[in-house]
């Protein structure tokens, strides 16, 4: 999981006020029912001695939210009376959750968003196409682009002595369009990280799209022939995007359990807190555990963490703060430009359920 969405959630020094409310609206009483949990969470966080510039704004970002249909969150993180971020979660957390502390609280947030996965998704059609391309953070562009050739684009009807020429000039205009339309998509590819590129629309126009573009994507492709609505194509959507996930997690999974011993592999907590500490860590991998009371230590950058405060201070660090672990390792994954790939309690050693697979390894690491 690429976490560099997070980061403006690091360039402050806090504290850090975090929110998770249900946000699903009660149609008899749409304002109330989010009113009601926010007035909740406001009141933990006054107990918790957050200030009131803060809590003003972020009842302002929460009760201003719009709404959604169905179901949903929303996660909400502000310090000195601005919030930095306001997420809509694809379902209500697990419970209302009101933290005020040093870091912000992202872990429920990251544990329900799940891996995201870049995409470029194309309805083409014989004269041009919509493209809708999301990166990592989730940020969605949208592209309507035209083909340059517009006639002729139908294939006349059998009969007379010109057919042939009319059903080639047609072809030809349609696989120009798809080029123009495949340059598109080949670029909205490159500027989100595309993972996946999924073509749909007319079954004429999509293999000639597809063949026009870059090998490299070209085996990023799927193909769907769904043309039952936007539903349908959703559908189709998250289905491929959760293939994706999967084999990721899968991948990172092997490659873990074939260096498990060696100098490529950290198991527990505190040989991840030392890879971290040295910038050594390319993905964590940890086990999602909301009850956990482990701590750290922690000073003013994200390479700044562990056990023992004494530790930190012999580093030159003097400001510090004693957090979750989770939150800590969090901002170190961020900090470093590491990911992140939540595994499940079986598929990691018991020592804190977190181990790590490193960029590299030297003397330093192994004596460690």
């Amino acid at each position: 999981m690429n976490v560099s969405f997070l980061r403006p959630l690091y360039e402050r020094p806090g504290p850090w006020a975090s929110v998770y409310l249900d946000g699903t609206r009660n149609n008899e009483d749409p304002a109330g029912t989010v009113e009601l949990r926010w007035r909740a969470a406001r009141e933990s966080l006054e107990a918790a001695l957050c200030d009131p510039e803060t809590l003003d704004a972020l009842g302002r970002a929460l009760l201003g939210h719009t709404g959604e249909d169905g179901r949903y969150g929303l996660a909400a993180f502000a310090t000195a009376g601005e919030v930095a971020m306001l997420q809509v979660l694809p379902a209500p957390p697990r419970r209302d959750i009101a933290a005020f502390g040093p870091l912000p609280h992202v872990m429920p947030l990251l544990a329900q968003m799940g891996e995201s996965i870049p995409y470029v998704r194309v309805l083409v059609d014989r004269t041009g196409g919509r493209i809708e391309a999301v990166d990592a953070s989730r940020l969605v562009r949208t592209d309507t682009v035209a083909g340059t050739e517009q006639w002729p684009v139908h294939r006349v009807k059998p009969g007379g002595w010109s057919q042939p020429r009319y059903q080639r000039a047609a072809h030809v205009s349609w696989e120009r369009n798809a080029g123009t339309v495949a340059a598109a998509v080949a670029d909205a590819a490159e500027r989100c990280g595309a993972e996946v590129i999924l073509v749909a629309g007319d079954p004429q126009a999509r293999p000639l799209l597809v063949a026009q573009l870059p090998e490299h994507w070209r085996e990023r492709v799927v193909e769907t022939s769904s043309t039952t609505g936007p539903a349908a194509l959703e559908d189709v959507t998250v289905h491929a995007i959760a293939e994706r996930a999967a084999e990721k997690a899968r991948a990172v999974l092997d490659r873990y359990q074939s260096r498990r011993g060696n100098d490529a592999a950290g198991d527990g907590l505190p040989a991840v807190v030392t890879a971290l500490q040295r910038g050594q860590v390319g993905t964590v991998l940890l086990v999602d555990d909301p009850t956990s009371t482990t701590e750290l230590w922690i000073g003013p950058e994200p390479a700044q963490l562990s056990f023992d405060r004494a530790e930190l201070i012999a580093m030159g660090v003097r400001d510090t703060r004693r957090v979750r672990a989770d939150a800590a390792l969090v901002r170190a994954i961020v900090g470093t430009e590491a990911d992140l790939l939540f595994a499940a309690p079986d598929e990691l050693p018991a020592d804190g359920g977190v181990a790590a697979l490193l960029r590299y390894a030297d003397a330093g690491t192994r004596r460690r």
